[in-house]
């Protein structure tokens, strides 16, 4: 049996609130230098996950190995984790200087170690000059990477990320992520990202857990989560779908809005949820009838850049479908409802039982 090299291992972790189940059997495990995001909405049990393996919490069932040694009877100042907080928790009466180093003097660092580490600290998130300013003088952004720096001081063999970003707006939250998956991969830091947002943590994770009522949906890669999502909750959580109601008969076909579509692969009778991804969507102007091809009306467009977002009406549904920019004259020269044929390719196609997304 080969040794287990993880860095972190969850086994069978449960926590309740009351008549609440925040956590229920949740099991995992972290590799060394990952980044892994925690990913779900709101209440799904995400957050009280990060604080079972900081410390802040208990668990009341289940098991946490650091290096294939329990942590889970330690209390957080002898797990050598660092956490950021979504707020940031600086302290506002001391300075960026004195923030950084707080962790080391309250471990009786050397003056000198103290002095190197939090000036190493401070060129790495790029705000050297400021160590002399207190936290209501930064900005949000500043602030967000001094508690980072702080952290970061101790050296944690664990770096836990609890929503970081969500205080910001959207355009220094692009920035500031890939900052933070640069900076952590760069020291090398095992690090664990809670986040409510799909694009963050597809853009910077190594893998993805997903999560919804205290359980653990699904992990992969983002690429894995993406294009083989395990449930229809997980396809439609992440990125943009299109889920449609259809009921697959016994040929293995699907009925759908009047059309009989092909699908790929084998499928259980009765009622199904289509996923189809926008950019899986082809838009056919060939005048061709193969293919799943159905027709429909466009009812609006988003100007994206490089894509065009299209609103396309088939039957009672309304479809999401991408397509190229060059696409945008035509669109918005042909004014409402104008119809549009539209090919839904059959390896495109994932098919979920319709029950198990309610």
């Amino acid at each position: 049996m080969r040794p287990d090299r993880s860095l972190l291992r969850l086994e069978g972790l449960v926590k309740h609130f009351g008549q609440i189940v925040a956590v229920n059997g949740v099991s995992l495990a972290v590799q060394p230098g990952e980044l892994i995001c925690f990913l779900g909405p709101s209440g799904c049990g995400k957050t009280t996950l990060l604080r079972l393996i900081a410390g802040f919490e208990t668990p009341d069932q289940g098991a946490i190995f650091y290096q294939d040694q329990p942590i889970h009877h330690l209390p957080p100042q002898q797990r050598n984790l660092g956490v950021v907080f979504q707020s940031y928790a600086l302290f506002p009466h001391l300075t960026v200087w004195e923030n950084v180093a707080f962790a080391l003097r309250t471990r009786h660092a050397p003056a000198q170690l103290i002095r190197d580490r939090v000036t190493e600290l401070l060129e790495l998130i790029g705000l050297p000059q400021m160590g002399r300013k207190y936290p209501p003088q930064l900005s949000g952004g500043e602030q967000q990477r001094v508690a980072l720096a702080r952290a970061l001081a101790i050296s944690p063999r664990l770096l836990l990320l609890d929503e970081p970003l969500s205080a910001l707006d959207a355009k220094i939250r692009v920035r500031l992520r890939t900052q933070i998956s640069r900076l952590v991969r760069d020291l090398g830091v095992t690090t664990i990202y809670v986040t409510h947002d799909q694009e963050e943590a597809l853009s910077i994770a190594d893998r993805i857990a997903v999560m919804l009522a205290g359980e653990l949906q699904q992990i992969g890669t983002p690429l894995e989560i993406y294009r083989n999502p395990r449930t229809s909750f997980v396809a439609d959580f992440v990125g943009t779908t299109n889920l449609l109601r259809a009921v697959v008969d016994a040929q293995g076909g699907a009925l759908w809005q009047g059309h009989h579509l092909r699908l790929d692969g084998p499928a259980r009778p009765g009622a199904a949820l289509l996923v189809v991804r926008p950019e899986r969507i082809r838009v056919r102007r060939d005048g061709s009838t193969d293919g799943n091809l159905v027709r429909g009306h466009i009812e609006g467009y988003t100007f994206l850049g490089s894509v065009v977002r299209l609103l396309v009406s088939v039957g009672q549904d309304l479809l999401t479908v991408e397509v190229g920019a060059e696409w945008f004259d035509q669109v918005s020269a042909g004014g409402p409802h104008q119809e549009v044929a539209l090919d839904l390719p059959a390896e495109a196609i994932m098919v979920f039982p319709q029950e198990a997304h309610g």
